[in-house]
């Protein structure tokens, strides 16, 4: 078993910045970053709204400068998948890889969130070429553009109004006769002449060449296939945390999002949590680097007071 003071589940920008703070720190964190160093960041193909970058800059870019930065102080980076956690008895707490066991004095979680996929022909295949799951990330590039938006909660709605701002027409698929979200965002989608809607109907497939081109859809109820050409397909039906393996020792919502105190803290002592895999809300990697950074400070601080309650108990 190999013991670490600092163990960090998850490498994207949350991550990554509470390895920066702890190695700062001279804590020595090891990141164990599972298959993909990055998270979701890693997949979009250019970020335009983090501060210090007016040019902007790729997603996999940015990524590489937050590895190196948190590496240049000592944090270490292991490309492995964790399997098991231990946090009942707790620090020093237990996490287990495919390959190795660990003993952590704390741990800090920054799994993230999944956005639910359509599981449709061409949805993979055009992610970054016109697939999104992010307006805010990627709605610039589709200023002029017809886009498509498939969903009909309050993110559908809000990630469409956001769409207007730069796309010529925003067209809403969803597969009810009615919208779920709230009525002040449905009068608002509503009085844009550039928003319409496409009711009862499905998608079946995302079709283009080197980018979308068009959706093919299905009515629900008369089963009737049509065609909407489209630069864009945005999709809002709904995002879920990685937490899984965390279940039945840490403290969660009902939608499975770790639950926090302000300085970040799980329910378990000495166990932190940051970026999606505890922010329902926001969902941007400013954010997340900000609550990268209080974990990182918090884990820190706690690491001081938990050695310095074990001394006097020695002592």
């Amino acid at each position: 078993m190999q013991h670490e003071k600092v163990v960090i589940i998850g490498s994207g920008p949350a991550g990554l910045t509470a390895a920066l703070y702890t190695a700062r720190a001279n804590l020595n964190p090891i990141v164990l970053a599972g298959t993909q160093l990055g998270g979701q960041v890693s997949l979009t193909y250019e970020v335009e709204n983090y501060p210090g970058f007016p040019e902007g800059l790729g997603g996999p870019e940015l990524v590489e400068k937050f590895q190196k930065q948190a590496e240049r102080f000592g944090a270490r980076i292991e490309y492995d998948v964790v399997t098991e956690v231990d946090f009942e008895h707790g620090s020093p707490f237990m996490v287990k890889t495919a390959s190795k066991t660990y003993e952590a004095d704390t741990v800090i979680i920054t799994t993230g969130a999944t956005p639910r996929k359509l599981n449709i022909p061409g949805e993979e295949a055009f992610v970054g070429r016109g697939v999104s799951y992010c307006a805010t990330c990627d709605g610039f590039f589709f200023r002029g553009k017809d886009v498509v938006v498939v969903g009909g909660g309050d993110s559908a709605l809000e990630e469409g109004i956001f769409l207007t701002r730069f796309a010529n027409n925003v067209n809403l698929i969803h597969r009810r006769d009615s919208l779920r979200a709230g009525t002040l965002l449905q009068d608002r989608a509503r009085s844009s002449d550039k928003f319409g809607f496409t009711w009862e109907t499905v998608v079946d497939e995302i079709a283009g060449k080197d980018t979308v081109e068009a959706v093919k859809v299905r009515n629900i109820k008369t089963g009737e296939i049509d065609t909407i050409k489209t630069d864009g397909v945005f999709i809002f039906i709904g995002h879920y945390p990685n937490t899984e393996l965390f279940k039945g020792q840490l403290a969660m919502d009902e939608h499975g999002y770790l639950i926090t105190d302000k300085l970040m803290q799980t329910s378990v002592e000495g166990v932190f949590a940051a970026g999606e895999a505890q922010d329902s809300v926001f969902r941007q990697v400013a954010t997340s680097v900000g609550q990268g950074t209080a974990a990182g400070m918090s884990a820190i601080r706690w690491l001081e007071q938990h050695e310095a309650e074990m001394t006097s108990v020695i002592g």
